[in-house]
């Protein structure tokens, strides 16, 4: 059986329907919606920046529209969801547990996530904060008083803080539920009664469940993409394997040397891919953090689009700006916007607008743009949206146009 042959606009829309970005909802989203979402992408990464929605609600908007925020914490704090190290730290449906149990058991292979030499001289200070969990219940890092003198921030963490995620990343505790997005941690007897090692699957099977999900997520894959969504360590299993299994599928996308795999649960996908029938129509501001960008070179080998967060590049070597978030439309990656929502002001300020080389300004471009920042801004309950700078300049006065923003407009 020959393989089939994608276009690389066609192997975008692949991708994009596997992540649930194809087209827009059209009906409203509910709660199981939103864990039917993190299913789908396997992983939800976690990230506390906040300049627009928190990484993981901006993550669900774009795929599910407007929906309530709330709803994530709750899932997290039934049950249906745990965090845990994946991509990131990551939401991931609570049903994947036992995958992730090997990284617990093994600590040493997450490298800085887990901090050994610390652990080894300070076990006294663990062994206290694991008994005052037992005995008093869940808590958070902000419970525990800071004792040793020191400032906070992020490499002067208290004693009692690196206690709580170090017995996090073995294991021993879990995070029960957020508080106002801050962890609280509880026994994982408590968090996941019942549950025993002997349930977790084998290395072997991990590492092929790691491959088969990866793939599934992105819809198609070149092989090297593939340990990258899960950050998976090496030994790789070849995904070949599993095609001549049969449990994965191959195809070839023009211009590109290698194959890619599709998952043998998406052929009717890439069937409908083959014939034209995807049709990409959403047009969606994403997170830095969305499965769709989180791989630079992933990005750029099937969008054209070099992304780099900037966030943690000094002001003045920025190029884009602070918190870039990249725009989705109709299946390409045509710009990224520095964004920061004013909720006290009700003001969604797009403060540097860039579009990609070779994108042209229309006025159906417009119209896109303009609804996706409406939406967004109203989301984030801010009633204006403000333009601050655009380029090319041809597209600042009718963007601003489009969205109600006068004064800039004739600016």
């Amino acid at each position: 059986m020959s393989e089939p042959i994608l276009t690389p606009a066609v192997a975008r829309s692949l991708h994009l329907a596997a992540q649930g970005m194809l087209q827009a909802r059209r009906a409203r989203a509910t709660k199981d919606d939103v864990l039917a979402a993190i299913r789908r992408m396997g992983v939800l990464q976690i990230d506390t920046i906040s300049v627009v929605a928190r990484s993981p609600y901006l993550v669900l908007w774009s795929r599910l529209g407007d929906y309530d925020p709330d709803w994530l914490d709750q899932l997290l704090a039934e049950g249906r969801l745990f965090e845990y190290w994946a991509h990131e730290a990551c939401f991931i449906p609570i049903e994947d547990y036992g995958l992730y149990r090997h990284r617990m058991v093994d600590p040493g292979s997450l490298g800085w996530k887990y901090a050994g030499t610390w652990l080894a001289s300070h076990r006294e200070e663990v062994e206290r904060v694991l008994a005052h969990i037992r005995a008093n219940g869940p808590a958070r890092s902000a419970d525990f008083e800071r004792a040793d003198g020191k400032a906070g921030g992020w490499w002067e963490w208290k004693p009692e803080k690196r206690a709580l995620e170090v017995l996090f990343t073995t294991g021993q505790l879990m995070i029960a539920r957020r508080q106002q997005f801050h962890r609280v941690y509880d026994l994982a007897e408590r968090v996941l009664p019942g549950w025993d090692d002997a349930r977790m699957p084998s290395v072997a099977a991990t590492r092929q469940r790691f491959v088969l999900d990866a793939v599934r997520a992105l819809g198609v894959a070149k092989a090297a993409w593939i340990p990258d969504y899960h950050r998976t360590k090496p030994p790789h299993l070849d995904p070949q394997s599993l095609a001549d299994e049969g449990l994965l599928l191959r195809a070839r996308v023009e211009g590109w040397k290698e194959p890619v795999y599709v998952h043998a649960d998406h052929a009717d996908l890439l069937a409908q891919a083959v014939r034209g029938a995807l049709q990409a129509t959403l047009t969606s501001v994403l997170s830095p953090f969305d499965p769709v960008v989180w791989d630079r070179r992933r990005a750029l080998d099937l969008f054209g689009f070099d992304y780099r967060l900037e966030c943690y590049t000094p002001a003045e070597k920025r190029r884009y700006g602070y918190f870039t978030l990249p725009l989705l439309r109709r299946g390409a990656l045509v710009g990224r916007v520095d964004a920061k929502a004013h909720r006290k002001t009700g003001v969604f300020e797009l403060k540097s607008l860039v579009l990609e080389p070779g994108v042209r300004v229309s006025e159906r471009l417009v119209r896109d743009l303009a609804g996706a920042f409406g939406r967004c801004a109203r989301w984030h309950g801010c009633g204006q949206v403000v333009l601050a700078h655009a380029e090319p300049a041809a597209l600042a006065m009718p963007l601003a146009a489009a969205l109600g923003d006068p004064w800039a407009a004739a600016a």
